[in-house]
This record gives structure tokens, C-alpha cells and sequence, in this order.
């Protein structure tokens, strides 16, 4: 495999804080989702954290893709089963239901074709779970308005010249593409500046409040 990035930690760095297990808010809440004893593929596991966390904490089947040989190695070093990969590329080299979760957290606007790469997901996936940060967030929205310039937040900390994302997106833009690619949403949490999470009900008041938004999908 060559090489996806994973932006979790160079997208919000210390976003929110600590869970109970000692890993981020986040990553908990994506945990949560995931069934003990699961086969499950994190695409751009970074240090390997959450795959960590599942391994020893729900014993799951974990497998790991990676974009840097810095996190490639300090999975392997942690006994993770963790390849250097590229989620625009490699993905369509696993087979079809070869997982029953594989996690996208905090990489999706860093892909070059988002749909293809949620396609994917939901291919080899049973389930996949997507969290990314929210560029329709009012904090966003009112450095927009205020500077008329690039936003640098809490969650988007990164000039505009020196970011890894490029394809940005809110809540309301992700829901409307898995609608038009057909991928069913199954549960779908906002999560605040402070890691507090609020199902989705209202899509316009999570798309101005929720920093995050973190979505467990599959295919029709």
C-alpha cells in the first residue's frame, strides 16, 4: 500500500477532554458504537489510540491504515496490526463486508474524493463510523464575517496556506451527500467545543452549535 493522512490530532489538537478510559471524548463516543469482539478497521489511526482502546477494552479484531511511518510505527510498537495506506487509493483493495466497522475519525476532508472514499466504507464495512469537524459552526461562520478571512479555530486551528484539509465541510453538507450517494445514517451525534454530545435533531441548530459531527452509517 502507499500512502491516508489522518488529521486527528493536526486538525483539533486537545479539542476536548479526557474520557474515563483515558482516551478523547471522541474516540470514546466512536468506542461506544463498536460492538465487543468486532472485526474493525481504522482508516487513518494516527497513533493508534482508539485502536488500542478497542483491543484491549472490547477485545475486538483491529486493523489499522495509516498515512505517516512516525504513527505506522508507534502502533507496531504498541503490538497493533497497523500498514502504511492511502484511504483515496487503497481502500478498494479489501473486500466486500470484510469488517463490520471501519472508522474514518477526523480524516474525511483531508481525502481527495470524499464520496468515493465514503463508498468505499460502506463496502467493505457492515458499518462505518465518520466524525469531522463542523465548518458551518458559528464560530466559523462569525470569523468569516468579522475578518473575511480563512477561519483558525478551536477545531480548524491551521492557516489556510498550511492546512491538510481540502475539502472542508458541515454537518448539513455531509447528510445531503449520503442521501444523494445512498448511504443510510443510523445515528448521528453533534459534539460541542467541550465534547459534550447531542443526537441530531434539529440539522440546523447542530450545524450552527456542533464543533463535530460524528455519523454511524451503512449501505442501503
Amino acid at each position: 500500500m502507499s500512502s491516508v493522512a489522518t488529521l486527528a490530532e493536526a486538525t483539533i489538537p486537545e479539542r476536548v477532554a479526557g474520557s474515563p478510559a483515558g482516551i478523547r471524548i471522541d474516540l470514546q463516543l466512536i468506542a461506544d458504537m463498536i460492538a465487543p469482539g468486532s472485526r474493525v478497521l481504522d482508516v487513518g489511526c494516527g497513533d493508534g489510540a482508539l485502536l488500542d482502546h478497542l483491543v484491549h477494552a472490547k477485545q475486538v479484531d483491529g486493523r489499522g491504515v495509516e498515512l505517516s511511518q512516525a504513527g505506522v510505527n508507534a502502533c507496531v510498537a504498541h503490538g497493533l496490526s497497523v500498514v502504511q495506506g492511502n484511504a483515496d487509493t487503497d481502500l478498494k483493495d479489501y473486500p466486500s463486508d470484510a469488517f463490520d466497522y471501519v472508522v474514518l475519525s477526523q480524516t474525511l476532508q483531508a481525502t481527495r474524493k470524499p464520496h468515493h472514499v465514503l463508498k468505499q466504507l460502506v463496502r467493505i464495512g457492515r458499518r462505518a463510523i465518520v466524525s469531522f469537524p463542523n465548518f458551518g459552526h458559528w464560530r466559523v461562520r462569525w470569523h468569516l464575517l468579522v475578518h473575511g478571512r480563512m477561519p483558525v479555530t478551536h477545531s480548524l486551528p491551521a492557516q489556510w496556506f498550511d492546512t491538510p484539509n481540502i475539502h472542508l465541510c458541515t454537518i448539513l453538507d455531509f447528510i445531503q451527500l449520503c442521501r444523494e450517494i445512498g448511504i443510510v445514517n443510523e445515528k448521528s451525534l453533534a459534539i460541542s467545543r467541550g465534547g459534550h454530545p447531542s443526537p441530531i435533531g434539529s440539522l440546523g441548530h447542530a450545524n450552527l452549535f456542533g464543533e463535530q459531527g460524528l455519523f454511524l452509517l451503512r449501505r442501503k
